[in-house]
């Protein structure tokens, strides 16, 4: 018998957040077809964190759809202990981000989407601000962003 030694652990850990459950339309010919669109975040809490986006006509089969994306899209946060070494800022399309390190023991202070990438990444102490865009896949995508320009 032949055993793949695959680690499986990876995938075992992983933590998903729904954030946001939209219900979607398009007009066709035949009349509007509905469907439900979903933002989702998934991490270990060690220093991974991905977000995916699915789309399906029911909630069911969007959520796996945008669980099976975030996966897909994870990537590696550079940690320095329970927050970030350095402060950075981040822009995308219309929304803003600033991270900014903080003392052990201040905890997670952000907003919203915001706060569930950066508790699903594994920071314990940070500060965060949210300028110019309320949209949470905006926001999502722009933590992300910084997240990624992080150095050790």
């Amino acid at each position: 018998m032949i055993t793949a030694d695959v680690n499986t652990a990876k995938f075992d850990e992983i933590e998903e957040k729904v954030l946001e459950i939209r219900r979607v339309s398009k007009k066709t010919k035949g009349g509007n077809t509905i469907a439900f669109a979903v933002l989702v975040v998934v991490g270990n809490n060690n220093g991974r964190v991905g977000v995916g986006y699915g789309k399906a006509p029911d909630v069911a089969t969007s959520i796996n759809k945008a669980i099976g994306k975030a996966k897909k899209s994870m990537v590696d946060v550079k940690l320095n202990g329970p927050t970030i070494s350095h402060e950075v800022i981040a822009k995308y399309e219309s929304a803003k981000v600033f991270l900014k390190p903080a003392p052990k023991g201040t905890g997670v202070i952000a907003g919203g989407a915001v706060r569930a990438v950066l508790e699903l990444s594994g920071i314990k102490d940070i500060s965060a601000k949210m300028i110019g865009a309320n949209n949470k896949i905006s926001n999502v995508r722009c933590t992300l962003k910084a997240l990624k320009k992080l150095k050790g």
